[in-house]
Formats: structure tokens, C-alpha cells, sequence
């Protein structure tokens, strides 16, 4: 059986306007767990659907599997792993997590927390003699960028230069044929040639110098699957690049919008630290940084909820909806950091897990604890908060607060 759904409620989401608040929206979407839209993709927005497909041996995430040309900027470049199914995909996670957490690199993340507290502290430091703070620009933005720049080898003071890059690839994630001007795919093409001709001229200054950063380590690796090739590489630190700031700048961001809607949870942390653990995993289910998965394609003809996808399909995946399904999260709406079995799909699931995700769990309790301890009395300034472009990656382009 296939059931056609509205295709109003998905644009609506997508538009800028729903930004503020998409969860109504998702919730009309999840009436119909599996619907065909108009151009012949589909769209889950129900938790059992969703890990059920994100753990589908016959799902891709291979971009030549659709049956219909992608038109989105990473089309035309080397993918990334995570752009890649096994056992290509496998064998390149595991070069990359040789270097970046356990077993190879065991300590890697749990050791940087004195560096990453000194950050967060220094920045808020500057907060002094401020009347208003950005906590986008002076605090979510610089903190993991910092951080990122320092594990990979991307001198920080280049930050300027691939801003705009990443800003302009971020952009063309949900490029629309149909409603958007040609310029903005253009433009993403040209931020990631460019960003991958920077992180290449990096790379070759790594060659024959082993070091403690990603690229040297990952130019000089002898492991026993050998090394990647120069192009694996760089299309691993580009994912590395803006996958390990910009989540990380909306976890934060959202996660501080949220405490200021809930101030009796923001005292409560205040007087016990220890629950900034479960507090982020929650935030990470009722607020995440990462919205959609804009698409996956169908190997074959499957079955999900009754509905036949037909073999090549594009197939939209609504993880912040499917986090917020009442059928799997009891009160769904309501931010509880006392949430047990909160297994969330804020960093996604199955093979594709995000990589990443440990450092920013980390960066993410690391902030709040900090700002939560030193602000004094912050209120929003505007509610809600604008919003970027994005549906994807979503979160407020700037957070405004004063201090009482």
C-alpha cells in the first residue's frame, strides 16, 4: 500500500518561517509514517520506521544508488565516508577512528576536557562588561571551531576564509531544483572545491612529518589497512571540518535557549552538576542540532510500514520527528533530563552513528555547565530567537542575552 501525503506539511517544514518551530508540523507528518511526495521521494517521520530503515542493509547512502540525479554540491565531489555503504564505508571509518577514539586512540577525547574547560572559560571571560551577549557569535561558534582547528591542524587563524566556505556548503545542503536559484548549488560547489584545494595544500605540508593532529597522523598512518589516499583523507577532514563545529554550535545554542525556557531545570543544574550528562542526552532528543537526513536511496524494492519503495527512490529521513514520536517517548514534548531509556535519534543510528559524536557530548557539557555556573540571572533577550537558513542543521543564527 502507498499513501500519498500532502505535500503541504514537508514544505512548510522546510520553509524558513516553520524554523522556529517545526514540532507541530512533524507531528501532522507523522499521521502518515511513510509518504510518497509529488517528485516520487519519500519521506519516514515515525521512530519505528526510522531505526528500521537507518538499520536496512538495503538502504544507501551512495549517492549514484538514486534512480534520479542528485542535484546537491557533495554530488560532484570525492564523498565522504559517511556518503559511502560498506565495506568501503566501514574500512574508511575505521582509518579515521584509528586516530580519533578508542581502541587505537583510547583517550583522545576524555583528555582534551582541562583544554576544552580552559576554552569555555576564557570566552566567558570576555562576556565582562558586556550588558549583552551573543552566545552564538561570542561563545557556540568560536568554542568548537577552536577545538576542531586544534585536532585536525587547521591553524585557527584561517577561520575567516573557511567561514564562508562552510556556510555556503551548509547552505546548498537542501538545494531545491524547483524553488531555488541555480546560484546557491553554485555557490556550494565552488565552497567545497575550495575547501577541499585548502585542506589538500595542508595535507602535503604533512607528508614525511608525523605529528599529533588528524592530518598528520592520518598522512603518515601504517596501520594494517595501509593509509587512505590523499583524496580520502581530504574528504574525511572536510567532513571533520563542519561536522565538528557546526552540530556542535546548535547543540550548544539550542541547549541554552532551552534552559532559559526552563528555569527551574537551569537552577537545578546550577546545584547539581552531575546532570549535565543526561540533560544533554535529552536535549539531544527534544532539541537537536541535526533535523533531516536529506536523503538516502532505496538498493531495492523495500517495505516500511506497509508502503513498497521502489528500488532508487530518494527517501527523506525526519530524525527530530521521530524523537518526538509519542508512540516511542511517553509526553514527548516535554524537555525531562530525568528521561530513562532515552534513546534518541539526535546523532542518528545504525552504521552511519555520527563519528563525531562523543566530542561533542563532551564540548556540549562542557559549555552549558560553564555558562549555567557563571551567567548571572541571563534572560533571552529575543524569544524565539532568529533562526538560520536550514532545516537541516537547525538552530538560532544568533542568541541574544543580557545579564541581570
Amino acid at each position: 500500500m502507498t499513501t500519498t501525503h500532502t505535500p503541504d506539511t514537508l514544505h512548510r517544514i522546510l520553509d524558513h518561517s516553520s524554523r522556529a518551530d517545526p514540532y507541530p508540523l512533524y507531528a501532522e507528518l507523522r499521521k502518515t509514517p511513510v509518504a510518497l511526495q509529488e517528485d516520487g521521494s519519500y519521506v519516514i517521520s515515525t521512530y519505528r520506521e526510522l531505526t528500521g530503515i537507518l538499520h536496512d542493509p538495503h538502504l544507501s547512502s551512495d549517492v549514484r544508488h538514486l534512480s534520479r540525479p542528485m542535484p546537491a554540491a557533495e554530488a560532484h565531489t570525492t564523498p565522504s565516508f559517511i556518503n559511502l555503504d560498506p565495506p568501503e564505508h566501514d574500512r574508511l571509518r575505521r582509518l579515521a577512528m584509528r586516530h580519533f577514539g578508542p581502541p587505537h586512540t583510547p583517550g583522545l577525547v576524555t583528555g582534551m576536557e582541562p583544554d576544552l574547560t580552559a576554552v569555555v572559560n576564557g570566552l566567558i571571560d570576555d562576556f565582562a562588561g558586556k550588558e549583552r551577549i551573543d552566545i552564538v557569535d561570542d561563545f557556540a561558534y568560536p568554542f568548537p571551531v577552536t577545538v576542531i582547528c586544534h585536532l585536525l591542524g587547521v591553524p585557527r587563524e584561517d577561520e575567516p576564509r573557511f567561514h564562508v566556505w562552510v556556510n555556503a556548503i551548509v547552505d546548498s545542503l537542501d538545494y531545491n531544483p524547483r524553488t531555488d536559484p541555480k546560484e546557491k548549488l553554485d555557490n556550494g560547489m565552488q565552497a567545497r572545491n575550495d575547501l577541499t584545494q585548502y585542506l589538500g595544500g595542508l595535507l602535503e605540508q604533512r607528508h614525511g612529518r608525523p605529528g599529533d593532529d588528524l592530518l598528520a597522523r592520518m598522512a603518515n598512518d601504517d596501520g594494517p589497512e595501509g593509509r587512505m589516499t590523499d583524496d580520502e583523507i581530504v574528504s574525511t577532514a572536510n567532513l571533520l571540518l563542519i561536522a565538528g563545529h557546526e552540530t556542535t554550535v546548535n547543540l550548544i545554542t539550542n541547549g541554552m535557549v532551552t534552559l532559559l525556557r526552563h528555569p527551574q531545570i537551569l537552577q537545578r543544574l546550577r546545584d547539581e552538576p552531575d546532570l549535565i550528562v543526561p540533560l544533554v542526552e535529552e536535549l539531544l532528543r527534544y532539541e537537536p542540532p541535526v533535523h533531516i537526513i536529506p536523503w538516502r536511496a532505496a538498493y531495492s524494492d523495500i517495505t516500511i510500514a506497509d508502503t513498497v519503495i521502489p528500488k532508487g527512490s530518494q527517501i527523506m529521513l525526519m530524525l527530530a520527528s521521530g524523537s518526538r514520536d509519542p508512540a516511542r517517548f511517553h509526553d514527548p514534548d516535554r524537555f525531562n533530563p530525568d528521561r530513562q531509556d532515552n534513546q534518541h535519534l539526535g546523532f542518528g543510528s545504525g552504521i552511519h552513528l555520527c563519528f563525531g559524536g562523543p566530542m561533542a557530548r563532551l564540548e556540549t557539557q562542557t559549555a552549558l555547565t560553564a555558562l549555567v555556573r557563571r551567567l548571572e540571572r541571563p534572560t533571552l533577550v529575543t524569544d524565539p530567537p532568529p533562526y538560520r537558513p536550514s532545516p537541516i542543521l537547525r538552530g538560532p543564527i544568533h542568541l541574544h542575552i543580557e545579564q541581570s
